[in-house]
């Protein structure tokens, strides 16, 4: 069983507050997640973030194919962190640590991600092909649009 690893990380200039508002919440998902991917929450995302929180959407990831996935928010701590993990959808595994802390200037934010992706030594053969790049892709996306809501960091 191969587990992948995935981190990435960005400085903005904004406060922890204002980090901490827009990331923690399920809503702004899908405004830093790519159109062609036709994001949609179906339902989990009308309170503030907590632990437990059960999120379900549907995700259009490669070649049209809808699909849905289920997290659950499993950590939070206000303003340090938040976990989130696939309860269903198309990884074996997928375990998200956000982390945020405030730096000189604004915040850092870290992404880490461990996935498994599922059908054995095919998925593995799939994972540098389309898998792994397709990811790079969102997080670049992610990064992007983020700059471009908030400025760039000096």
């Amino acid at each position: 069983m191969k587990i992948y690893t995935l981190q990435s990380k960005q400085n903005l200039p904004i406060s922890l507050d204002t980090a901490w508002e827009f990331l923690s919440s399920p809503k702004n998902l899908k405004t830093i997640t790519p159109d062609y991917m036709s994001f949609d929450i179906l339902s989990g995302a009308e309170k503030p973030m907590f632990a437990g929180q059960i999120i379900q959407y549907i995700v259009t990831p490669i070649l049209g194919i809808k699909t849905k996935w289920v997290t659950e928010i499993t950590h939070v701590k206000d303003k340090e962190y938040f976990v989130d993990e696939q309860r269903f959808g198309p990884y074996a595994l997928w375990h998200h640590k956000h982390f945020i802390k405030e730096i000189d200037g604004g915040v850092e934010m870290e992404d880490i991600i461990d996935y498994k992706v599922p059908m054995g030594f095919l998925g593995q053969l799939a994972h540098p092909i389309i898998v792994k790049p397709k990811l790079e892709e969102i997080f670049a996306y992610r990064q992007k649009k983020l700059i471009e809501l908030f400025g760039v960091y000096k």
